[in-house]
């Protein structure tokens, strides 16, 4: 099986997993007043489960593929070193690096260094054009969580 089918695989069972966990768990915890709303907690989880296992599905049997064309698939697994994997791990542990800064570092600083870090680490040296990009990115998306849907992020690190 190609590469890109067992990575299909992989998300697929996550998928199903979180799936299960969406559908059968996390409504189960509601206040009586939430049941009565047209949209729950768990309504995005939801939507989310159902539309990555069908992506999945099309990528495990092969359906997104045209059947005109039998070349060889264009990752091959025995090469891996031949990929930027670095980049990739990179971006995996930045993106762990912020999850865990998130609320010590707040949201502000963390997104903008997670921002700023992974566009250096993909290959962007235009500093002066990525750092006010990051910057404005992750005031704006702040600022609509925080102020328009009502949701609070702590802008500032613990100690400010």
């Amino acid at each position: 099986m190609a590469l890109d089918r067992w990575v299909s695989f992989v998300i697929l069972c996550a998928a199903l997993a979180y799936g299960y966990a969406a559908f059968f768990t996390m409504d189960a915890s509601l206040p009586p007043f939430m049941q009565r709303n047209p949209i729950w907690p768990s309504t995005f989880p939801k939507v989310l489960a159902v539309l990555t296992v069908l992506t999945s599905l099309a990528i495990l049997l092969g359906l997104e593929k045209s059947q005109e064309t039998e070349k060889e698939p264009e990752i091959d697994y025995r090469r891996l070193g031949d990929y930027h994997l670095g980049q990739a791990l990179t971006l995996l542990g930045l993106m762990v690096a912020y999850a865990l800064l998130l609320r010590p570092a707040g949201f502000l600083f963390a997104t903008f260094a997670f921002l700023s870090c992974g566009a250096f680490t993909l290959g962007e040296r235009k500093f002066h054009v990525l750092l006010p990009v990051a910057a404005l990115a992750s005031f704006v998306v702040w600022y609509l969580v925080d102020e328009v849907l009502g949701i609070f992020l702590r802008p500032w690190p613990f100690f400010a």
